[in-house]
């Protein structure tokens, strides 16, 4: 099996050449300009931070890839898809307006900021797959409609994947909120009956014909009916329709990567990691915890695959951060060579999404480290 290339360049600078000099020369030598842009919608698929949690991508790196993208004739435009919990992306206003508190504007960014998915969450297309796991992934309408994705993925552990990396970046960030009610769980959806207010919503856009309001005034589910399409916890404003029971780590990372191969399906792709302010846990809450390593650098590979696995070796190989939640829970331990992210999060299994990505095609997980 070839080798895939990943391309590596340090965070140290000169008077004549910072990191977002640093970033496009790296881009280019890992050879973004062979794709052709001209004329082309351009999803460049990025996280815009949680408020409060300030471990996000700085809107810099966008900024001036949507800068050389437009210089090759491309119409780039920056990219998410709402959440499945309640916070302050769950829908496209509360979405765009802390898109925008975290610096991603028009402005600063140099491009548009799309809700891949909508206002509620509820513009998506199925992608027949016919996945192991996964029949037909529910994807943001604008990812599907872009004629290339871009990935720009800030590194970090994740309490239930393992770590957040290029993979959990498209395959969980590019899915609907029924497509993210998919990945989470191995049930259908279920309603909390004392939280619903019979408004009537669920049962008006099932689209199955799966929910009835009881004498009671409040939603019921006929499981003979309901697909798990998530729809319902999509629109529920009362936390009524809520998820069912929870995957495992294994099925969960099984399902990002199939969801990854829809969004990357027939598509000229390219990915770029970030392995700066390595958190412990998801972007997606309101706050982050102390870096867990030093930083590193910046990562860039047509295999986003291989790029997961060469960030991970990276992390492993670093030392911890000493005050970091990793070397308090772990002390006197020597943590060089650990893999950290099971060490933080004993539940979870990231080598088994890369492996399953492999067995279907998305990349490989042996690469070539060449560094810029």
């Amino acid at each position: 099996m070839d080798k895939s290339k990943v391309f590596f360049t340090n965070l140290h600078t000169t008077p004549s050449s910072n990191l977002l000099d640093k970033m496009e020369r790296l881009i280019k030598r890992a050879g973004i300009e062979s794709i052709d842009f001209k004329d082309q919608f351009v999803a460049i698929k990025i996280h815009f931070g949680e408020p409060g949690n300030l471990a996000y991508l700085r809107p810099n790196y966008a900024a001036r890839l949507a800068t050389l993208l437009r210089s090759w004739g491309a119409k780039p435009f920056l990219t998410d898809c709402n959440t499945l919990y309640s916070g302050r992306r769950a829908n496209a206003v509360d979405h765009l307006q802390s898109a925008m508190e975290n610096g991603y504007n028009p402005i600063s960014a140099q491009c548009q900021v799309i809700i891949a998915d909508g206002l509620k969450g509820t513009e998506y297309r199925e992608i027949p797959l016919n996945g192991e796991y996964c029949k037909a992934p529910k994807i943001g309408s604008a990812l599907v409609d872009a004629d290339i994705v871009i990935s720009m993925t800030h590194f970090k552990g994740h309490e239930q994947a393992g770590f957040g990396g290029a993979l959990k970046n498209l395959g969980m960030g590019g899915a609907s909120v029924g497509g993210k009610l998919e990945l989470h769980c191995n049930s259908q959806p279920k309603i909390e009956t004392e939280n619903c207010k019979g408004c009537n919503i669920c049962v008006k856009h099932c689209a199955h014909d799966a929910i009835h309001l009881n004498q009671n005034h409040k939603a019921e589910i006929d499981y003979t009916k309901c697909v798990g399409c998530g729809q319902c916890v999509a629109l529920c404003q009362h936390d009524a329709a809520v998820m069912g029971e929870c995957d495992t780590s294994e099925r969960l990372n099984y399902k990002i990567a199939e969801y990854t191969q829809a969004i990357l399906k027939d598509k000229p792709h390219f990915h770029i990691s970030f392995i700066m302010n390595v958190s412990p846990e998801c972007d997606c809450w309101n706050h982050n915890d102390a870096a867990i390593i030093p930083d590193l650098g910046i990562l860039a590979s047509f295999d986003p695959v291989a790029l997961d696995k060469a960030c991970a070796d990276m992390v492993i190989a670093a030392p911890a951060i000493n005050g970091s939640c990793l070397t308090e829970k772990h002390p006197h331990e020597h943590l060089d060579g650990a893999d950290k992210f099971h060490l933080m999060h004993p539940d979870t299994n990231w080598q088994a999404g890369l492996e399953h990505a492999q067995k279907i095609g998305l990349g490989v997980m042996q690469y070539e480290l060449i560094t810029v």
